[in-house]
């Protein structure tokens, strides 16, 4: 892992070079401080080019803790013309690396309005051969210990008497997938936790639109793009208190946020799913995030790094 960001250089310069001959460049954009972001600046030294680099939540929670690769970072944002983050969460982490708050710049990431929108809730079950009737959950994300499916899957286990037709269905793949299998054997769940793999991201839109609570119960994040598209559905969201979540989730209307532990989670599905929500409300709300906005906020930022 050390040696991913002069590898990623290598293999790099010699394209960058070509291309900024044929076409002059004003500056380089790169996501993920480590190791692209190094790569990026090494770039921009041989090119003479302004980098901008975008913190996106692992490289930024988790990638100080390894002695080898903190300098790096550092070096590699110190050394940056400017820097985005996705979350203000982000941001303050940035800044315990030895970051100027001024060099930082906060945008969020927005939601594909088009493909993410309401749709009719029995409507979408009958599309997706779901029963209409009973609680539904949903869970989006890969199949890795800290995204916390395990944890879900055993607060649905306690919630059995008093939610008896409650059903969860987990979508996404990963190492932990044979371990969630394992979970669900023991604790009974074959009629009450479904592990529906990997589906096409034009779908995930009916299955927020059939769900009546999205459930995300992560160890760490940046901002969750998988939040941002339940709530442009009208899907209202339990979550853990992680990263660039309460900022997401900044009003109780539009979700609410547990401990990560099962007791807290089986609590909080338990309120979430007794409760009326304005899915109309929570829609609204959600999709003036747009993903053109984004845009124009990332190329303003830009323009006042590269073109001063």
């Amino acid at each position: 892992m050390p040696l991913h960001g002069v590898l990623v250089f290598l293999g790099c310069i010699a394209l960058a070079r070509r291309l900024h001959k044929e076409t002059k460049f004003d500056c380089i954009d790169a996501h993920f401080v480590y190791p692209d972001g190094f790569a990026a600046v090494l770039l921009g030294k041989i090119l003479a080019l302004p980098v901008i680099v975008s913190a996106r939540g692992t490289d930024i929670n988790v990638y100080p803790s390894f002695p080898v690769i903190r300098p790096m970072l550092r070096w590699t944002l110190r050394n940056a013309a400017g820097a985005i983050a996705v979350s203000a969460d982000l941001k303050n982490k940035m800044t315990t690396l030895g970051v100027s708050e001024a060099k930082i710049q906060v945008i969020s990431n927005g939601v594909d309005v088009e493909r993410f929108q309401p749709q009719e809730a029995k409507a979408s079950r009958r599309r997706l051969g779901l029963a209409e009737e009973g609680p539904i959950a949903i869970s989006v994300g890969s199949l890795i210990e800290s995204k916390g499916h395990h944890l879900l899957a055993d607060a649905v286990a306690k919630l059995a008497p008093s939610f008896p037709k409650l059903r969860l269905y987990i979508i996404g793949e990963g190492v932990y997938h044979s371990r969630l299998e394992e979970l669900v054997r023991e604790k009974h769940l074959q009629d009450r936790v479904f592990l529906l793999g990997n589906r096409p991201n034009e779908e995930l839109n009916l299955w927020f639109s059939a769900a009546d609570l999205s459930c995300l119960m992560s160890s760490r994040e940046g901002w969750p793009n998988v939040i941002s598209e339940s709530l442009a559905c009208g899907t209202p969201v339990l979550s853990t208190r992680v990263g660039g979540i309460p900022e997401i989730l900044a009003s109780p209307e539009l979700g609410s946020m547990v401990e990560r532990d099962i007791g807290s989670i089986a609590k909080g599905l338990e309120r979430a799913l007794s409760r009326s929500w304005n899915r109309l409300e929570i829609a609204r709300h959600s999709r003036s995030r747009s993903w053109d906005a984004v845009a124009e906020e990332v190329e303003t930022f830009l323009k006042s790094k590269a073109l001063p």
